[in-house]
């Protein structure tokens, strides 16, 4: 390890690894503090590059933010697969989202009214037209919306990939855990591990997700607003992938995704809890994973389990990310991705090096730690946040009230689809 470094990161995930490998490439002194990298919430990642499929109403500016990244991703793909040697696994082929009931259909609707408004790429079909594209749908999917930019790739490639490449720019990895922020004056100077040693850096970036919001010694007016949101997947297998490009469907209300690998795995996900760091996996909510999965596609359920996990996003109150510089002169965040850590990890890495450029002004404003300066900030956004929920609440209730002969519908659970748990994210 240098004596002092130019860049310490804080955090082992697709993030943190992002950032530290751009930062090597351009030559600087570079190490990534984490006791398990790539083992936390990135390595249970289902790894949807879908900022078209997941778009939500009043959440233009993370779309905004998925869209910008979405366009990095083939030249990242690309110099990372050649800077490492690793094949990540990296497909372009678009996201299918399907629709079930009546009320679903309604909503899949709206969403195809409002993605187009936007002028986005996605393409209405009928439910013969989803079958067509996927043989193995069930007969009884009544329609679906096709975001032909979408793509995807296997987060556990794309992390044993930076880590591989970060070590051939000349980066280095601890494996340790970061136990408390060093200041001097008033500036952030680097971290002590909980090795008891010290590490010296011009600039420290936190980037360890869920867990961002517990490192010692950092003032609490620059704690960054993170909360961990509890996700269930699980990972199923086959001799050969039974789907063509993901599938996300919308079954009684509530969300569900399915995410083919080349080797056969399906991953199949996820649920989003608001249980604090609780990491265990219920036999609840993978039933209801499965129950929801095979509706969609009832072959599911002759499929391998190969595994199960659980574990944590770190969702902000506003649920944008948290990227940039904090009052702390010497401290920047990368964390507070939630949903769309593996998405965001191309334009995270560029805003932390100040390489964004000219077509995407504004980004940087639009996820600054900044925002939350003010005492009152994370109040009211936590109170927009609630409101935007409710809306949705009533936008799905007012759909459920056409279906007058159906029963009393599902609340709608807002679906925790890329992460999981661990030291770092």
């Amino acid at each position: 390890m240098a004596d002092h470094l130019d860049l310490l990161v804080v955090g082992g995930g697709v993030i943190g690894l992002s950032v530290a490998w751009r930062a090597a490439v351009r030559g600087h002194r570079v190490t990534v503090a984490d006791p398990a990298p790539a083992s936390g919430a990135s390595h249970a990642a289902a790894g949807m590059l879908a900022p078209v499929s997941e778009v939500t109403y009043t959440e233009e500016p993370l779309l905004r933010l998925g869209l910008a990244s979405l366009k990095r991703w083939p030249a990242f793909a690309a110099e990372l697969a050649d800077a490492s040697g690793h094949d990540l696994d990296y497909r372009t082929d678009g996201t299918l989202d399907v629709a079930f009931g009546s009320d679903d259909l309604a909503a899949l609707d709206d969403l195809a009214a409002f993605v187009s408004k936007l002028g986005l790429p996605a393409e209405r079909l009928t439910g013969r037209e989803c079958r067509r594209l996927e043989p193995m749908l069930a007969p009884a999917v009544r329609g679906g919306l096709l975001a032909g930019g979408d793509a995807w790739v296997d987060p556990r490639r794309v992390t044993a990939a930076l880590l591989a490449a970060l070590e051939r720019a000349g980066g280095t990895l601890v494996r340790a855990r970061a136990a408390e922020l060093i200041t001097a004056s008033g500036r952030a100077t680097g971290v002590r591990l909980s090795t008891g040693e010290s590490v010296g850096a011009d600039l420290v970036v936190l980037a360890a997700g869920a867990w961002s919001g517990s490192l010692e010694g950092v003032p609490p007016e620059a704690l960054p607003p993170v909360r961990p949101v509890k996700g269930q997947i699980m990972r199923l297998r086959s001799p050969a992938p039974i789907l063509r490009r993901c599938v996300r469907g919308v079954v009684h209300g509530s969300h569900v995704y399915l995410v083919p690998r080349g080797d056969g795995e399906t991953v199949l996900g996820a649920t989003q809890e608001e249980m604090g760091f609780d990491t265990r996996v219920t036999a609840g909510g993978l039933w209801e994973l499965l129950r929801d999965a095979r509706e969609l596609v009832p072959g599911v359920t002759e499929l391998e389990v190969a595994e199960m996990t659980a574990g944590m996003r770190p969702g902000t109150p506003d649920n944008l990310p948290l990227i940039g510089a904090t009052i702390v002169p010497g401290l920047h965040l990368a964390t507070g991705h939630h949903r769309g850590g593996v998405l965001l990890a191309p334009l995270t890495a560029d805003l932390c090096s100040r390489e964004a450029g000219e077509a995407d002004a504004g980004l940087s404003a639009i996820c600054s730690p900044l925002r939350f300066g003010d005492r009152g900030a994370q109040d009211r956004h936590r109170e927009r946040r609630e409101q935007r929920e409710h809306n949705l609440g009533e936008h799905h209730r007012k759909h459920d009230s056409r279906e007058l002969d159906s029963p009393e519908p599902s609340p709608r659970e807002h679906r925790l689809r890329d992460h999981t748990p661990q030291e770092y994210r």
